[in-house]
C-alpha cells in the first residue's frame, strides 16, 4: 500500500542563516573525551587560536572571548566601554539594529535611534550630522551592525567611519559582525573599527556557544577610565590571561575550542581573499535566481541595490501565506530547511507569513546552492507559485565564472 511521506531521505540541508552548515572536520574535533583544562594540549593551542580568529577579524587589537551568544556579546561591549546614563547613537537597518540598541537602553543608556528603514542601507551623512549636533561630545559609541541577519542589508563601516572621522567628533565605532565575520569582507583596522562582535554559528562553522569581542587601544582606553566592570564581562584578563581558565573566567567550552581549531585550519588553508570571493560568488548566482523567479511572480528580494546585499544571508518576500507554505514543502519534501523571516513584522500579523530567508554563510559550494535553488523551484512548481522560466539556468551561468 502507498504510505504517506514521511521524513525525507538523505542528508537535510539546513539554508537558515544561522546555525550554519557544520563541517564534518569540526564536527569530528569535537567528537572526543573532555581533556584536561590545567595543562596540555587545550592551554597549549590557545595563543596561536586566539592568533588566528585576529587574523579573520584583520586586527592586531585585542579579542576578548565569552561562552555566550551574540546577544551576550553585545552585552560584554556594552558592559567595558559605557556607565549608566551614557549616550549611544544606532544607526538601525533591521531587527538586531534596533535589538542591539535596546539592550543599552537596558543597562542604563540613553539611545538614540535613527531608523534606516528595513529595505535600505544606514545613510553615513545622517549619522554624521547626529554627530556634529553633538558639541558636548555626550555620545560615546555608534552601534552599527555589519549585516543585519532580518533585513540581510549589508552597511558600509568604512564609509560610516570616514563619516564619523570628518565631524572630528571622539565617539567609539562599534560593528556587530556576528553574521558577516568569515562571510563578508571585514577589515577592522583598515576601517578604523574601535570594538567588533561575533559568534562561532556563522561564518566560522561551529555550534553556538562562543561568542568573541575585538577591541583596539582607543576602547582598551576607554575601558580603563571607567570605575568598574562586572567581573565576568570585564575584557581585561580574558585578553590578557595569565592562566588558561582566565580566557573563559572559569571553566573552558572544551569541545567548542577543538571545533573552533579545525574551523580557523578549514579558513585560512582556503585563505581570507578566497573565502570572501567563494561568498560572494555563490550570493551572485542566488540573486540570479531569485531575479528570474521575480521577473514573473510574487517573489522579491527586500534589498534590490546589489551593493547593499550581505554575502550570507538573503531576505525575500512572498505573498503571505506563500512563504511560509514553501518553507514547509521544501522541509517536508526535501529535506531542506529555509529561514523564517524575522522582524519584518510582528509574528501574530499573518504578513509574518510572507517572509522568508535563505542562509549561504560558512562551509557552502556551488552544488549545495544549486541543490538549494532547485529544492526551491521544485516548490513554487508544486505549490503553484508563479515565477519565470531559467532561474536554475542564471545561477549555473554566475556558478560557472569561477
Amino acid at each position: 500500500m502507498p504510505q504517506s511521506p514521511g521524513h525525507p531521505a538523505g542528508r537535510g540541508y539546513l539554508a537558515i542563516p544561522g546555525p550554519s552548515v557544520m563541517p564534518e572536520a569540526v564536527l569530528n574535533a569535537m567528537h572526543r573525551p573532555a581533556p584536561n583544562i590545567y595543562a596540555g594540549e587545550l592551554p597549549d593551542m590557545m595563543p596561536d587560536l586566539v592568533a588566528d580568529l585576529k587574523r579573520v577579524a584583520r586586527t592586531k587589537g585585542e579579542v576578548a572571548l565569552y561562552i555566550a551568544n551574540g546577544h551576550g556579546v553585545w552585552e560584554a561591549a556594552l558592559a567595558n566601554v559605557l556607565a549608566p546614563g551614557d549616550k549611544v547613537l544606532v544607526p538601525a537597518t533591521g531587527h538586531f539594529g534596533t535589538g542591539w540598541g535596546g539592550m543599552a537602553d537596558a543597562m542604563g543608556a540613553e539611545v538614540a535611534v535613527l531608523d534606516f528603514g528595513k529595505s535600505a542601507p544606514m545613510d553615513a551623512a545622517r549619522v554624521a550630522e547626529a554627530l556634529s549636533a553633538d558639541k558636548e561630545h555626550q555620545i560615546k559609541a555608534v552601534l552599527a551592525v555589519h549585516v543585519d541577519t532580518s533585513t540581510s542589508v549589508r552597511n558600509d563601516i568604512a564609509a560610516l567611519r570616514s563619516a564619523m572621522d570628518a565631524t572630528g567628533h571622539p565617539a567609539l565605532l562599534m560593528a556587530d559582525c556576528i553574521a558577516s565575520l568569515g562571510c563578508d569582507r571585514f577589515e577592522m583596522d583598515a576601517w578604523g573599527v574601535d570594538v567588533m562582535v561575533t559568534g562561532s554559528q556563522k561564518g566560522l562553522m561551529v555550534p553556538p556557544g562562543m561568542g568573541f569581542v575585538f577591541f583596539n587601544e582607543k576602547a582598551a582606553q576607554v575601558r580603563a577610565a571607567l570605575p568598574r566592570v562586572s567581573s565576568y564581562w570585564d575584557w581585561t584578563t580574558r585578553a590578557h590571561p595569565e592562566d588558561f581558565y582566565q580566557y573563559w573566567n572559569g571553566t573552558a567550552p572544551t569541545q567548542h575550542i577543538y571545533g573552533l581549531r579545525a574551523a580557523l585550519d578549514m579558513i585560512h588553508a582556503e585563505g581570507m581573499e578566497a573565502v570572501w570571493a567563494r561568498h560572494d560568488l555563490l550570493a551572485r548566482a542566488i540573486w540570479a535566481a531569485c531575479e528570474i523567479w521575480a521577473s514573473e511572480g510574487p517573489l522579491r528580494l527586500n534589498i534590490a541595490n546589489a551593493v547593499h546585499r550581505s554575502r550570507a544571508v538573503t531576505a525575500l518576500h512572498l505573498d503571505a501565506p506563500l512563504a511560509t507554505r514553501l518553507r514547509d514543502w521544501t522541509e517536508q519534501r526535501l529535506g531542506l530547511t529555509l529561514g523564517i523571516g524575522l522582524g519584518m513584522v510582528d509574528r501574530d500579523d499573518p504578513a509574518w507569513h510572507g517572509h522568508f530567508r535563505l542562509g549561504h554563510m560558512g562551509h557552502v559550494n556551488g552544488h549545495m546552492i544549486m541543490g538549494l535553488l532547485g529544492g526551491m523551484e521544485a516548490g513554487m512548481k508544486a505549490l503553484e507559485i508563479p515565477h519565470g522560466a531559467g532561474a536554475l539556468s542564471a545561477a549555473a551561468a554566475v556558478i560557472a565564472e569561477h
